[in-house]
């Protein structure tokens, strides 16, 4: 993890630490949602049984989505910021001239 102290200096990114954490809130929101989708979903079958149906395929796939496309996201950016740290292991070792 990171300290306190990390936050005053700025050698280190607490970034790639935190973004773990966010990704997991996302997942739960995501989840939620899907949740929230598929409850409606079956109310509304009860109205329409095609629609309501139609409904509930589309909160199950955008809940596999959802969770796909966040992983992307909170994967870029930890290769970005993976980017940063050989860039600069690089230039420590004195390999840009």
């Amino acid at each position: 993890m990171f300290d306190f102290q990390d936050l005053f200096q700025w050698d280190r990114f607490i970034t790639p630490t935190i973004i773990k954490t966010f990704y997991w809130l996302v997942i739960g929101v995501i989840v939620l949602f899907g949740i929230s989708g598929i409850l409606s979903s079956l109310s509304a079958m009860a109205i329409s049984p095609f629609v309501g149906f139609i409904l509930l395929l589309a909160s199950i796939a955008s809940v596999i989505v959802g969770i796909v496309f966040s992983r992307i996201v909170a994967e870029f950016i930890l290769i970005v910021f993976r980017i940063n740290e050989h860039l600069g292991a690089i230039r420590d070792q004195g390999g840009m001239r």
